[in-house]
């Protein structure tokens, strides 16, 4: 037998539901009731064999890993310790599965239908994520068509009742399995399950009743966002089908990176260049904030590695702006690679001052530090 993943036309990284449309399209292909050509009914089965592997996730594996020889039984049977998956298989060609009890047939005509939701993938700038903003973006969506209205049909027409199944969107097929026959109530392959024919079809939408369009929209951008945050737009995804409500619009947001700042939860991290004489005698220096400029005060004695805090400098709580994170900014001490004969001539003097300082006050009772330098204590 072929490959599989061959058979089903897809890669072997396919997921679950690229496997299901692939399964779908080639089911409805092949199958005996609808192609009459030769081999058409063993591709058929060759193709239900490969999906009833493919779409369980161990039986895949073990096909992955050790080809046919690793799932056992049958060639051409499913697991019978697992029935899911093969009546996965009926329900993905017949849309009705089910839907005819012992009480009688059910009818699955197609009425209003709400239209799909849609994503928009939008980039803002850090300060823009952190004070808000009102952005416009323009997304193509579905919108009814306003020539027919959404019917489909050309002004002045309508749509008609399917000759194939009578109106009722649904014929009754008899489908041979490894367990029997079994009558099951499908989708009408000519009306799609909505029981019409557009004989018809609107000029503008060519019979589809909603219309490809690339409409402008102004989003507001609350203050505090991040990365991965979703804002909702009610009623701006595609439009529904026969007079259904239309989705809504899911703008996901991605936050551009600062050159200076860097975000944790709500509070703002930054790193400032200090040098040791800054450090050691204090100073009032300016750093850069999202408020703009702001003074830093450095304390006398200040150690590498500080981090001072600007309260209430951070990001606003997305949904109550009052509240922000600090701003927390570490202090960087730089040393000199190179000095001046003034500077290090006054570093000298400040060392010595210092050792000297030490070895007196370590000295001070035995009087060694006059005896070695001469001076009185």
């Amino acid at each position: 037998m072929a490959d599989f993943y061959d058979l089903l036309g897809v890669g072997r990284d396919a997921d679950a539901d690229t496997l299901k449309k692939a399964y779908r399209r080639l089911a409805r292909q092949y199958h005996p009731d609808i192609n009459k050509e030769a081999g058409a009914e063993e591709r058929f089965k060759e193709i239900g064999r490969a999906y009833e592997v493919l779409g369980d996730p161990q039986k895949r594996a073990r096909y992955d890993q050790f080809g046919e020889a690793g799932l056992g039984g049958s060639a051409g049977m499913p697991d019978m310790g697992d029935m899911g998956g093969f009546a996965d298989l009926f329900e993905t060609f017949f849309s009705g599965f089910g839907g005819a009890s012992s009480g009688g047939q059910r009818s699955q005509r197609r009425g209003p239908q709400q239209g799909d939701d849609l994503r928009y993938d939008l980039s803002i700038d850090f300060d823009q994520a952190v004070f808000g903003q009102e952005r416009e973006i323009k997304i193509p969506h579905l919108e009814t068509c306003e020539i027919c209205t959404g019917s489909g049909s050309k002004p002045g027409t309508g749509p008609s009742n399917c000759s194939t199944c009578g109106g009722a969107g649904q014929v009754r097929r008899a489908t041979r399995t490894p367990f029997g026959s079994f009558t099951q109530v499908a989708e009408c392959p000519s009306c799609s399950g909505s029981g019409q024919i557009i004989a018809n079809p609107c000029s503008s939408c060519s019979g589809k009743g909603v219309k490809q369009v690339r409409k402008k929209l102004r989003i507001n951008i609350p203050p505090g966002v991040d990365t991965g945050t979703r804002l909702r737009v009610s009623g701006e995804g595609n439009a529904g089908i026969l007079g259904g409500p239309s989705g809504d619009l899911y703008v996901f947001l991605k936050v551009k990176n600062h050159p200076r700042l860097r975000r944790e939860g709500l509070n703002i991290h930054s790193e400032v260049n200090v040098s040791y004489l800054q450090a050691i005698l204090g100073d009032t220096i300016e750093v850069d904030t999202v408020d703009g400029p702001k003074t830093l005060e450095i304390p006398i004695g200040t150690q590498p590695n500080a981090v001072l805090t600007l309260e209430n400098q951070g990001i606003p709580k997305l949904g109550n702006p009052v509240a922000r994170g600090d701003h927390c900014i570490l202090l960087k001490i730089s040393l000199p690679t190179r000095l001046s004969e003034d500077e290090k001539s006054l570093l000298e003097k400040l060392a010595a001052h210092h050792s000297a300082k030490g070895l007196q006050h370590h000295h001070h009772k035995s009087g060694l530090f006059s005896r070695l330098f001469g001076v009185n204590e």
